[in-house]
């Protein structure tokens, strides 16, 4: 899934439930902002390890449990997993979703596509339309608020 569409979603989620954008933004950001640089700079294989894996759930739980903007930050994240995971699984690569046991367990056949190279590669593919509709549904609550907006202001 493309970064500015887990940006999305967290927003989305953080609206839905009256929760602080920020938060849940930086929390849906995290494993992208792990993981690119390190595997840009060749530190690791794959763009799916560090921030990715699912083993790092009990820290995110412990900072959940500390309530307010640590719960948001660990939704963000849980966020960002679960919409990695659904695009892979859409697209017909079940098997790339064990990046969430990394580094117990990888891939077999990652795609281990570069992020620009990734927007080629991607347009056009089945969860590209599921992306596609979670951007209009995100137009959709802006639009809404702004004419919500422009009828309190008459």
């Amino acid at each position: 899934m493309l970064f500015a569409t887990h940006l999305v979603i967290a927003w989305l989620l953080a609206r839905a439930r009256g929760l602080s954008v920020v938060a849940a933004v930086i929390g849906a950001a995290l494993p992208d902002l792990v993981d690119k640089p390190l595997a840009s700079a060749g530190l690791v294989d794959l763009f799916h390890t560090v921030g990715h894996t699912a083993l790092l759930a009990p820290v995110f739980v412990v900072l959940a449990l500390r309530g307010g903007r640590w719960l948001v930050l660990a939704v963000g994240w849980a966020s960002h997993l679960a919409a990695d995971a659904l695009h892979i699984v859409v697209n017909g690569r079940p098997t790339d979703a064990y990046f969430l046991g990394w580094p117990l367990i990888e891939p077999p056949t990652p795609l281990a596509i570069p992020p620009g190279e990734f927007v080629w590669y991607y347009l056009w593919s089945r969860s590209f339309f599921i992306e596609v509709g979670i951007w209009l549904l995100a137009a959709w609550v802006v639009s809404r608020e702004l004419r919500a907006r422009a009828s309190d202001h008459r």
